[in-house]
């Protein structure tokens, strides 16, 4: 499908790519990752949601949009100057809490309810903290990472992370996922 074809983006969306080119933001998430994150909040009604590695904001303009007014999500990356920017473009300060903190310190400090799906878009969480990040997904909750196909822009050694946690994930008897070859490279898991 040619991205041209996706016509509901979020409002903000054009202005945060523009954003993410301005500030030289090379790791910006795939239009395709956000519309499937859109799809599956929405199947989530007063749902709770997390995202681990905010970045430039993409990501989290389609959450917000596939979150119903009852809904809430907290974003988490450790770049203050991210941050900063997601904080200009996102003003729905009752749905949405930006926290400028190490993702693996706030996962080792985190104390309150569940989520209802989990966006791992960042090392901690994916590649670090697996167990507590699991473990704060309710059942019938989803975990989504990307980028588990080989990138560009990965350092060396990273792709044997990749396929590591993969192996990883497949073993697990608390989740059942399903791997997909799309966009950049999909896992998504069900808490059973």
């Amino acid at each position: 499908m040619d991205q041209s074809a996706i016509t509901e983006k979020p409002k903000q969306y054009q202005n945060l790519l523009e954003k993410s080119k301005e500030m030289g933001f090379t790791m910006p998430s795939d239009i395709y990752i956000g519309t499937l994150l859109k799809t599956l909040v929405a199947s989530k009604p007063s749902g709770k949601f997390l995202e681990l590695g905010t970045g430039i904001g993409l990501s989290l303009s389609w959450l917000i949009q596939g979150m119903d007014e009852n809904s809430k999500i907290t974003s988490i990356d450790n770049d203050p100057a991210l941050i900063e920017v997601a904080k200009l473009f996102f003003e729905d300060k009752d749905r949405l809490e930006l926290i400028c903190v190490d993702g693996g310190k706030w996962l080792n400090e985190y104390k309150g309810d569940s989520f209802d799906l989990i966006f791992a878009d960042a090392w901690p969480g994916k590649y670090s903290h697996l167990d507590t990040t699991l473990a704060l997904l309710n059942k019938g909750g989803y975990y989504v990472i990307d980028d588990m196909q080989k990138q560009s822009n990965w350092s060396e050694g990273h792709e044997e992370k990749a396929n590591a946690l993969v192996k990883v994930l497949e073993k697990r008897d608390d989740i059942t996922i399903t791997k997909m070859n799309w966009s950049t490279g999909l896992i998504v898991a069900v808490k059973k």
